[in-house]
């Protein structure tokens, strides 16, 4: 494994964990289970499907895993927007968040660019 892709598992796993927090507290204190249900099935996919990547039986499978944590991820920017225009959480809890989902979109979009184009010269 790559040292990128340390990285990356290990972000998506931190992140993952910041995003159970989340719904937790948003579950407990803002008595909301459709919008945390949510924003946990989506952020904590993420990480799972990049865990999946590392065993992919093809660059093929590995790109379609890494295309799918990025779907994921950016549905949770959706719903990271929503809970605060809703003002269920703060403008400062949502940059916070999302400073490691950019990451992580950005190393997602990346790693599939360079599969890809191995899969072209192969």
């Amino acid at each position: 494994m790559t040292e990128i892709g340390i990285k990356l598992r290990k972000k998506s796993f931190e992140f993952a964990l910041r995003i159970v927090k989340l719904a937790r507290f948003l579950e407990t204190d803002k008595k909301d289970w459709v919008l945390s249900r949510q924003i946990l099935k989506s952020g904590t996919s993420i990480g799972a499907n990049v865990r999946e990547s590392r065993f992919a039986q093809s660059t093929a499978d590995f790109v379609s895993k890494l295309t799918i944590a990025r779907k994921e991820a950016e549905e949770t920017e959706y719903w990271l927007e929503l809970l605060t225009a809703a003002e269920m959480i703060s403008e400062k809890q949502r940059i916070s968040l999302e400073k490691d989902l950019n990451w992580i979109i950005a190393t997602l979009v990346n790693s599939v660019k360079v599969s890809k184009r191995s899969l072209k010269t192969a």
